[in-house]
C-alpha cells in the first residue's frame, strides 16, 4: 500500500515506518512541509498515496497553552488540508488524535463514543482536527486517540531518570491518570488497523492505567534508581500553563472487537528499557 506518514521524524512516525516498512506497505518520500500551507494539498496529492497517516502536530501542551492560535492553525487547519489531499486523490487517512479531547471528569476510562469535551487548546485544537477530517471524509476515515506515548526521543522515562539523577530527589503528581502507551505497540495496532479499512474511531494505548506517580516509581524500578525519594503532589502543587485533564485513560472497546489489542502498559515500558536502556532492572 503506498503509503505518506506526514510528521515520519517523529518519535510515533520512526515508530511507523519501521513496522509498516516490514509489513508490505510502501513508504513514500514525500518531502516534509508545512502543513499550516495550503500548498500541500496539491503536493501531498500528486503523490497519489492509497494511505495517509497523519502524526506531524504541535503535540507541546504548554506550548498550546501559551500559543493557541498556532496550536489550531497546526493541529486544526493543517489537519484540514491533510483531509482535503486525501479527498483530491482518493487515499484513506489516519489521524492521530489524543485522550485530551476529553475534560477528565469521569469516574471510568473513556469509551470511543463518549462526547469529547476539551479543556485546554491543545485538546481543542486535537478535536477541531478530528471534525476538519471527518467533514471532509465521510469514508476511508480512522480517528485514533491515543496518550502519553514514549518509545524515542526525550519523552517522560527518560526526563524522569534525568531528573532523578540531577536532583536525587522527584515531585510527582498523583492525581493525573492515562495509559503510558509505546511507540512502537502503537504503530502496530495502527498497521493491523488499516489493513481492516474499519473506518472510525478507535482508542489505542497499552492496557491499563496509572497516575504520572505511579508511572515515575516503576520507571525508577526499571531503571534501577529505587532508591531515589518520590514525594507525591497534587495538579494543584504543579504550576504549569496548561491545565490537563486529572482523570482521562482510554477504553479500547472498538480495537479489540477486531482483535486488536495492546499489552499492559508495565510489560510495554519494560520492552522499552530492554531495547534504550542499560540499567539494570530489578
Amino acid at each position: 500500500m503506498r503509503t505518506i506518514i506526514t510528521g515520519i521524524t517523529g518519535q510515533l512516525g520512526q515508530a511507523l515506518k519501521h513496522y509498516l516498512s516490514q509489513h508490505n506497505f510502501d513508504i513514500l518520500d514525500f518531502p516534509r512541509h508545512d502543513v499550516q500551507d495550503h500548498t500541500v494539498v496539491q503536493k501531498l496529492s500528486d503523490y497519489y498515496p492509497e494511505l495517509v497517516i497523519h502524526c506531524a502536530a504541535m503535540t507541546n501542551v504548554d506550548g498550546c497553552a501559551k500559543d493557541p492560535d498556532t496550536a489550531f492553525s497546526v493541529n486544526a487547519f493543517g489537519t484540514q488540508n491533510i483531509a482535503h489531499a486525501c479527498l483530491r486523490c482518493n487515499a484513506e487517512m489516519v489521524y492521530i488524535s489524543t485522550n485530551e479531547v476529553f475534560n477528565g471528569r469521569s469516574d471510568r476510562p473513556y469509551h470511543e463514543d463518549d462526547k469529547p469535551n476539551p479543556i485546554n487548546p491543545y485538546g481543542s485544537s486535537k478535536r477541531s482536527g478530528e471534525q476538519m477530517a471527518a467533514h471532509y471524509l465521510k469514508d476511508g476515515l480512522y480517528i485514533v486517540r491515543t496518550a502519553w506515548v514514549y518509545g524515542g526521543g526525550h519523552m517522560f522515562p527518560e526526563k524522569i531518570l534525568a531528573a532523578a539523577e540531577k536532583y536525587g530527589e522527584l515531585r510527582v503528581v498523583t492525581d493525573e491518570v492515562s495509559n503510558p502507551t509505546y511507540t512502537f505497540d502503537l504503530a502496530e495496532a495502527i498497521g493491523k488497523l488499516v489493513e481492516t479499512h474499519a473506518y472510525g474511531t478507535y482508542h489505542f494505548t497499552n492496557a491499563g492505567y496509572c497516575s504520572r506517580y505511579d508511572y515515575a516509581k516503576e520507571v525508577l524500578r526499571l531503571g534501577g534508581r529505587e532508591d531515589v525519594p518520590v514525594h507525591p503532589i497534587t495538579l494543584a502543587d504543579y504550576s504549569r500553563a496548561s491545565t490537563v485533564p486529572p482523570f482521562a485513560p482510554l477504553a479500547n472497546t472498538k480495537g479489540a472487537a477486531l482483535g486488536i489489542t495492546l499489552r499492559p502498559w508495565q510489560e510495554a515500558l519494560a520492552a522499552h528499557f530492554e531495547a534504550t536502556h542499560s540499567a539494570p532492572m530489578s
